[in-house]
């Protein structure tokens, strides 16, 4: 397995998990911050799309149409796990989101055309286990959280999906050629919905808000999901679900430094499990 792509995946993961920084910093309405943080990143990467798309005339005929599906899924994911995460204990929303490798085997077999190898089993089992060490002791079940739980597991199930696409879709041409309308996609979809449910004027629109929307969609958005959907041409389906699992490492790290939140001792040893099962499932040379 290249060494290039395991880093590549790495940036993508650390880069995607700051997004929770610049969420619980934020005091935009969810619709409106997933709107803000798509529009920049369709922005920025539009100069290496249309450059793509000079190379690849025949884009728009051939792949345009496949980009649909996943910018829908991904634009529904950001509004409902910014909703979620704010209806629900931080501990709930953590181990709801991260059960991706759970589901995503059944995903890739039906759309990606990808079986789950045994390597890639135990990895799942060792990963997912630290995951619940990490959570299970703090894990609050409640009515009162129910619908919020729900929120965070769909949102999950759409993330899921997302990435299963961005599989099944290695074979555009470039990675920009892909994201660029996924990006756009997402955006209008956000932007329809905070048409209609959204107050445009109730929002605190300081130059503090601007800048947290501008980062969301640079750091988390153009360089984590780019990054891994890069690496997912290359990488198989269930490597890429498995090390999205340090995306929970990296938060809390990220968590401790800019937002004083000191993690629970378990968060050590149970950080150690997730790491050896996502080394586990990139030692095994099957990329392809």
């Amino acid at each position: 397995m290249p060494t290039r792509h395991v880093l590549t995946l790495v940036l993508g993961l650390v880069s995607a998990s700051s997004s929770v920084i610049f969420i619980k910093a934020s005091r935009l309405d969810p619709v409106l911050l997933a709107t803000g943080r798509l529009a920049v990143a369709s922005l920025l990467v539009t100069p290496w799309f249309v450059a793509r798309v000079r190379e690849h005339r025949t884009f728009f005929r051939r792949e345009g149409r496949r980009t649909l599906w996943p910018g829908l899924l991904l634009g529904v994911h950001f509004i409902t796990w910014i909703i979620g995460a704010r209806m629900t204990p931080a501990v709930n929303s953590s181990l709801l989101v991260n059960m991706v490798p759970l589901v995503t085997p059944l995903f890739l077999a039906v759309i990606a055309q990808e079986r789950l190898q045994r390597a890639e089993l135990w990895a799942t089992l060792l990963a997912f286990g630290g995951v619940i060490w990490l959570t299970g002791s703090d894990l609050e079940l409640s009515r009162s959280y129910f619908l919020g739980d729900l929120v965070c597991f769909g949102s999950m199930i759409l993330f899921a999906l997302y990435l299963v696409f961005g599989r099944s879709n290695r074979d555009f041409p470039s990675v920009w050629l892909y994201m660029w309308p996924v990006y756009s996609v997402a955006g209008l979809a956000c932007a329809a919905v905070a048409l209609c449910t959204s107050d445009f004027d109730a929002g605190p629109w300081t130059l503090r808000e601007v800048l947290l929307v501008v980062g969301l969609g640079v750091i988390p958005t153009v360089v984590g999901h780019g990054s891994m959907n890069y690496a997912l041409r290359e990488l198989r389906g269930q490597v890429v679900g498995v090390a999205n699992l340090c995306q929970v490492i990296f938060a809390g790290v990220f968590a401790y430094f800019f937002l004083h939140e000191v993690p629970h001792l378990t968060f050590y040893p149970a950080s150690l499990l997730i790491a050896a099962g996502v080394v586990l499932v990139i030692r095994q040379r099957t990329a392809g």
